[in-house]
């Protein structure tokens, strides 16, 4: 469940940088009632960065297939073997 706080919290920062390692997950920051802010843990915000990288990655790969630009497998190891002296 998403932790929700007003901004007057920000003034105990120990507070809730213990907050956002506990949980894992974002805390949502409110100013009047509305969102302002999304505050994270590193390690947090690295998990979410790689898996942007990867949902990235695996569109513009199903969009290559999508393309025909695609290689059989057994032809590219066959390639990469010959390249390599393997």
């Amino acid at each position: 469940m998403p932790q929700i706080i007003p901004i007057r919290d920000l003034k105990n920062t120990s507070k809730l940088s213990e907050m956002c390692r506990e949980t894992n997950e974002p805390v949502f920051i409110t100013k009047n009632g509305y969102g302002d802010m999304v505050i994270m843990s590193m390690e947090t915000y690295e998990k979410i960065m790689l898996m942007n990288d990867i949902y990235r990655k695996l569109n513009e790969a199903e969009k290559s297939i999508g393309k025909g630009e695609v290689t059989d497998g057994f032809e590219s190891l066959k390639k990469t073997r010959e390249k390599y002296g393997l």
